[in-house]
């Protein structure tokens, strides 16, 4: 595959994904609406690479991504463009449904039209790749794991919003014919992650010594997933994955987000150390829980593993420490996204 048609490539996974597919050769076609979440500044180091064709839209203009699958012929669309956060999808739910389910369908409506129109090998190339989360699933109790197998049991507006897109994407297959694959993966982190979420938010404020607010007793558990090990993924099952199918991407790094924030804490501590001495473990702040707030998290990745030679690289601990030391180094691009409209206010309290 030279050329991919990749939605939603400013935000963070996808911006992620851009950098990585770029730099190992590939065509991208980069389309985002740049909204809160999309930034540009994320894809700086592939300013004037003329594989790299960046345009501002929307999934749900139908005219404009047919105009850009016409003209740029992609292998493959890969499907990033999401509104992404829980707590955005309590507070307002309707921008959830409008890009999450009713852009997602014209994009496959979109995908599906240019597909049809192709001939003999370039047709039984083309892929269309949906990249979805674990929420759709819903909530595990202490043990277990949630398998491709596991019934959809969203708890949030936000998770079942990608739940029926999701199943879009599967009936699309079934009843066109549509050469589809979707990835559902665990929480990830890394590198160029919106600060609403919660190692990004934690390190900004544990840096400014701020309170650090921990939902309920932080005892929640995710399990947590670095960023180029997903992309890595969602390389791998474009390249061989059956299509129709659905893979699960988990980092096996389970931990409970309270150990999560003092990690960052002690890490910070050791880094960028207070002047007066004191330890940014004292800046943790349990505060009243999300509503619905799902309780663990974890994923059984052992089909993309068997089938497809995949793992993950990088463990909870380098993952953590390789991040950590990013946003120190970075600190200018996260100004530039905190000059915007999100200001590290708490959100979704309903």
């Amino acid at each position: 595959m030279t050329t991919l048609l990749v939605t939603g490539g400013a935000g963070f996974i996808g911006g992620n994904f851009v950098l990585q597919a770029v730099a190992d050769g590939l065509t991208v076609v980069n389309l985002d609406k740049l909204t809160y979440a999309g930034n540009v500044d994320t894809l700086k180091p592939l300013h004037g690479n003329p594989r790299h064709v960046f345009v501002q839209g929307d999934i749900g203009d139908r005219a404009l991504v047919a105009k850009l699958l016409a003209e740029h012929k992609p292998a493959a669309v890969v499907n990033f463009a999401a509104e992404s956060h829980v707590d955005r999808s309590i507070d307002g739910p309707a921008a959830f449904i409008e890009t999450n389910v009713v852009g997602t369908l014209a994009l496959l409506e979109s995908a599906r039209d240019y597909w049809k129109a192709l001939d003999g090998a370039a047709r039984d190339a083309f892929r269309f790749l949906h990249v979805s989360t674990d929420e759709v699933y819903g909530s595990l109790g202490d043990t277990g794991k949630f398998t491709e197998e596991t019934p959809y049991a969203p708890n949030s507006p936000y998770s079942a919003s990608k739940a029926s897109s999701d199943h879009l994407v599967r009936a699309f297959h079934h009843t066109y014919g549509l050469p589809v694959l979707t990835t559902n993966c665990s929480n990830n982190y890394g590198p160029y992650q919106f600060p609403e979420k919660l190692i990004p938010l934690i390190i900004a404020r544990a840096l400014d010594g701020e309170k650090l607010p921990v939902y309920g007793d932080g005892r929640n558990i995710r399990d947590w997933l670095f960023v180029l090990d997903h992309c890595s993924a969602i390389r791998r099952v474009l390249e061989a994955g059956r299509v129709g199918e659905t893979y699960n991407v988990g980092g096996d790094s389970e931990r409970e987000n309270i150990h999560v924030v003092k990690t960052i804490c002690a890490l910070l501590d050791a880094k960028r150390p207070f002047g007066d001495g004191r330890k940014r473990e004292t800046l943790i702040e349990f505060v009243k829980d999300r509503p619905g707030h799902d309780r663990r998290y974890a994923i059984d990745s052992s089909k993309l593993q068997r089938e497809l030679g995949w793992k993950p690289s990088v463990d909870f601990e380098t993952g953590i420490a390789r991040t950590v030391d990013w946003y120190l180094d970075n600190q200018p691009w996260v100004q530039r996204v905190l000059d915007g409209s999100y200001r590290m206010e708490r959100l979704g309290q309903a």
